[in-house]
């Protein structure tokens, strides 16, 4: 089986990536044989309210706190850019795509519509990571320490849909399911409790010509990739979401073999995106 290009990457010039290496996340994906990557960086406007005794990623706070605030950095797109131009000319055989992923661009897209509209980037995703409380926003991880577990996925997926709706400037939507990532582990999760919420998304994220993720940080729940082909949804996009080069297109033999028995096929032209059969 052609692994499909891997079209969720971070490298080191995302704010929560410490451990980033462009260069060597392309010398991975040409030693797998993928047809593309790419660098998909952070974008991110939220702040975060950290309170005393949370626990984040030291990634995520090495850029430090301001008044119990963790506030993403700006994101260098000119040095970005010079980075991609570089492993371009070290892996010609590798297509490096450049791209952007919109942390709550429904909440920020002033913030994000310039950046946008500069043509520059080739993959733009859409994602969700933030949750309110009376604070202020968390992590969605860190929402099970307010709400019960299953209102943290049902607020996630109203919120999903507020972004859907009120946000059009991106091509595919991440990490549908990334609340799971959080989910208590010492309780089973079923996707099927939450099917007319994912399915109102999926309806909004098909109206709108957009793409579903079928993102491998995580094994994907095969039943959202069913309920999207069932309500006629047409393309997918692979991501492995990799914030370490040794995890590009980590899961990937599986998720195409997932999205083939499902109904959907490789495209002949490698660098597209996955289409309905």
């Amino acid at each position: 089986m052609r692994l499909p290009g891997d079209n969720h990457v971070h490298s080191q010039w995302s704010w929560d990536t410490a451990a980033g290496d462009m260069d060597a996340a392309c010398a991975r994906a040409a030693q797998l044989g993928l047809p593309s990557i790419a660098f998909t960086e952070h974008v991110d406007h939220t702040a975060w309210t950290v309170a005393d005794g949370d626990e984040l990623p030291a990634d995520w706070t090495r850029h430090g706190l301001v008044e119990g605030m963790l506030r993403p950095p700006p994101f260098d797109v000119e040095g970005y850019l010079a980075s991609v131009e570089r492993c371009r000319t070290r892996y010609p055989s590798l297509a490096i795509l450049t791209g952007v992923e919109l942390g709550e661009p429904h909440w920020h897209a002033a913030a994000v519509s310039e950046l946008v509209a500069s043509g520059a980037f080739t993959r733009v995703l859409a994602s969700l990571h933030s949750a309110p409380v009376a604070a202020g926003h968390v992590d969605t991880g860190q929402h099970y320490a307010h709400v019960p577990p299953h209102q943290v996925v049902a607020d996630y997926l109203d919120e999903l849909a507020r972004l859907v709706t009120s946000y059009d400037d991106f091509q595919v939507l991440a990490h549908i399911d990334y609340p799971v990532r959080g989910w208590p582990p010492d309780l089973a999760f079923d996707a099927a409790d939450f099917a007319d919420r994912y399915r109102h998304v999926l309806t909004l994220l098909r109206d709108r010509g957009k793409a579903l993720e079928v993102n491998t940080r995580l094994p994907m729940p095969v039943v959202l990739l069913q309920w999207w082909h069932e309500l006629g949804g047409e393309a997918i996009s692979f991501a492995s979401d990799a914030h370490r080069p040794d995890l590009v297109a980590h899961g990937f033999r599986e998720a195409a073999a997932m999205a083939e028995t499902v109904g959907f096929r490789a495209p002949r032209d490698p660098l597209g995106l996955w289409h309905r059969a």
